[in-house]
């Protein structure tokens, strides 16, 4: 479900097509001298709003989809890791080489997702900030390559294993880190979508809600505060974005 903040840039964006809509009616009366309010622009402009709106619904489902894939990815490896401080304890490795793989993991068991980066439904707002604790993402994958290393020191960890052997180990390392970056690259590309909405439709001077506001305006001065023409619109409601 839509936040109320991205539920509102929709409503005024539907708002102002019907204000394009009951303009146009009043035909050649409607005839501002400034560029920006005239019908082609007022069209322009309602174009460029929807196509914001969709641009971010579009990324925001990209955001979506890569930290579900990253859930994904990352879900067994705690486990993972348990089973590979066991495997190191049936090889000849030295206990202090074991005490350091078991330090690696008891950090892994101690860092906790951000418990809402589960499987989401598409249409649910990415966040608007970065949160620290997304960071252990980077922090998991950093123990897991810890835990790689102290493996590769131990000449006998030779297990037969497919997914606890070095190779397997360094492929999902790479596969989790390539995971985590797509996640920041989404986040960066649903953000600048959003900055990109809040400028077409908010922009000074230039967005949505100011010229709906000189329109109104306009209507006003041509027809009159008390005109059937005006009330049409005047009850047409525009929201500021909150900073």
């Amino acid at each position: 479900m839509a936040s109320t903040s991205e539920t509102g840039h929709a409503k005024n964006v539907a708002n102002f097509q019907d204000l394009i809509a009951f303009v146009t009616g009043y035909g050649a009366t409607y005839n501002p001298s400034k560029n920006a309010l005239k019908l082609p622009q007022l069209t322009a402009l309602l174009t460029a709003s929807q196509a914001s709106l969709a641009d971010v619904v579009t990324k925001n489902t990209a955001y979506n989809n890569k930290v579900n894939e990253r859930v994904v990815a990352f879900k067994d490896l705690k486990s993972l890791s348990t089973r590979l401080i066991n495997a190191l304890q049936t090889t000849d490795a030295s206990k202090e080489k074991v005490a350091d793989a078991k330090t690696l993991n008891k950090k892994m068991q101690g860092i906790r997702a951000k418990a809402v980066e589960t499987p989401t439904d598409p249409s649910t707002p990415a966040p608007n900030t970065i949160s620290t604790s997304q960071q252990s993402y980077a922090q998991q994958i950093q123990h897991l390559a810890g835990i790689i290393s102290v493996l590769q020191s131990e000449p006998s960890y030779t297990p037969n294993e497919t997914d606890l052997q070095i190779a397997t180990l360094t492929a999902k390392q790479a596969d989790l880190t390539a995971k985590n970056s797509a996640v920041a690259t989404a986040y960066t590309n649903v953000s600048n979508s959003r900055i990109a909405r809040d400028t077409t439709i908010y922009g000074t001077d230039t967005g949505l809600f100011d010229i709906a506001t000189e329109v109104k305006k306009y209507v006003k001065s041509v027809f009159g505060a008390t005109s059937p023409q005006f009330a049409q619109i005047k009850g047409i409601v525009f929201t500021k974005k909150k900073k």
